[in-house]
């Protein structure tokens, strides 16, 4: 497959992958399969591994079931797989590791838009419940949350 293509169906699928986990996550992980996402609005999470967890397993088995098929990168849909893959790496960083804090390592940061991220998903966890939350993202951040952030830093800085 040419190189060029390749690059451009990743970037296009890990672009997707955030719209459809904020679909799934706004529709159905806090609709028909609240029964797994509740896990992860219990603070804290009584153990290491929650039922949400198995949204992650999910994805990397479908991820893994592409890259095997995929003829190793001679079929789009191996490159699909790398999308989701790439996602799912970042979303296991930036939302598992800073925001809930599940990677010892990374606890602080000064960047304007992690912190508006992480202010964002606190508002999402404000209720436990499955109705009434907001923020369903995790890589977009609404404006709102990005000018606090800024206000915060530049208070700090002061």
């Amino acid at each position: 497959m040419n190189p060029l293509l390749a690059i451009l169906i990743t970037l296009i699928t890990f672009a997707f992958m955030e719209f459809w986990a904020w679909f799934m996550h706004k529709y159905v992980q806090h609709g028909p399969l609240w029964v797994l996402h509740s896990s992860h609005h219990v603070r804290p999470s009584p153990r290491p591994f929650e039922r949400n967890d198995w949204f992650f397993v999910i994805y990397g088995a479908l991820s893994t079931a592409l890259f095997l098929t995929g003829n190793n990168g001679q079929h789009w849909w191996f490159w699909v797989g790398v999308g989701i893959a790439a996602y799912g790496t970042v979303y296991f960083f930036v939302h598992d590791g800073l925001i809930h804090g599940r990677l010892p390592f990374w606890k602080k940061t000064d960047s304007v838009y992690l912190r508006a991220l992480n202010m964002a998903h606190k508002m999402h966890h404000k209720t436990q419940g499955r109705d009434h939350s907001e923020e369903f993202g995790l890589l977009w951040v609404s404006p709102k949350y990005l000018r606090l952030a800024r206000q915060q830093a530049a208070r700090k800085a002061h």
